[in-house]
């Protein structure tokens, strides 16, 4: 599977990066956890996005092995901070790597 170019893993990156540092600085960590469990619909898309995150980690353990990087610490960073985890993981991933062991 081909990773996609890094200038598009920047251009979700940083905005999205910016604007999660700007939200825990407003409500802090556990806030975002909160506020995911304010209501029905937050709960919702909370869970959603627990669903993608356990999928991120699942393709990220399957594209490590496959390219030689250790998964462990993606996942964690998955874990603890949602996209920003598998979005880096892209961006640090060697030239060439998506095609190493085909």
């Amino acid at each position: 599977m081909m990773h996609p170019p890094k200038w598009l893993v920047l251009t979700l990156l940083l905005p999205f990066a910016l604007y999660s540092f700007a939200v825990m600085a407003e409500i802090g960590y556990d806030g975002i956890w909160r506020d995911g469990f304010a209501s029905t619909g937050s709960r919702q898309i909370l869970s959603d996005l627990v669903v993608m995150a356990v999928l991120a980690c699942l393709w990220l353990v399957q594209d490590a092995r496959r390219t030689g990087r250790r998964a462990a610490p993606w996942i964690l960073l998955t874990l603890t901070a949602g996209s920003l985890g598998p979005l880096l993981y892209l961006l640090t991933a060697p030239a060439g790597a998506a095609d190493s062991r085909r």
